[in-house]
């Protein structure tokens, strides 16, 4: 946290600062000083998810929580269905679920119109091969798709549903 130090290293010319040290507050005022000193992103290791609302006032660009990215890694292997990622989004209030659509998903062949999505889901896009395609209603989702989801925590099981494959498929 010493502006000399950082200065001296060359902080303004840098793509990013991570501070990760063993102590939030710590990893915040470095991330706060080295933004001070010219760098232009700032990252904070940070495991008290009550320090994050403090990232906007301190312009610190984002933040690492360990138990949120071990949470989302958990969830990811014991979820139905060829789950790609899952990120946890506040106290495990909601979600954002990446999912590869199978042949045997409720979902394949549909319009995004005609699939009955809780009122809490979100379809964020659909990527198809290669090209991400915004999700209009006219958008069918075929087999092989990803689909990005937000959903909140009481329509997770039907989003499950959504994404989960019948036997046939085995």
């Amino acid at each position: 946290m010493d502006m000399d130090i950082l200065t001296e290293a060359g902080i303004d010319r840098v793509d990013a600062v991570l501070a990760v040290t063993d102590d939030d507050k710590t990893n915040l005022l470095a991330a706060v000083r080295a933004k001070q000193a010219g760098c232009s992103m700032a990252i904070a290791l940070v495991n008290d998810p009550t320090l994050a609302p403090l990232m906007g006032p301190l312009d610190i660009d984002a933040y690492i929580n360990p138990r949120a990215t071990t949470v989302s890694s958990i969830l990811r292997h014991i979820r139905h269905g060829k789950v790609r990622a899952i990120y946890s989004i506040g106290d495990a209030e909601a979600e954002m679920i990446e999912a590869q659509v199978l042949a045997t998903s409720p979902l394949a062949g549909k319009l995004v119109r005609d699939v009955d999505f809780p009122e809490g889901v979100l379809v964020g896009a659909v990527m198809k091969g290669d090209k991400v395609m915004k999700p209009t209603g006219d958008l069918r989702i075929e087999a092989g798709d990803v689909i990005a989801l937000f959903t909140m925590a009481a329509d997770r099981p039907e989003v499950e549903r959504l994404l989960q494959v019948s036997v046939e498929f085995f």
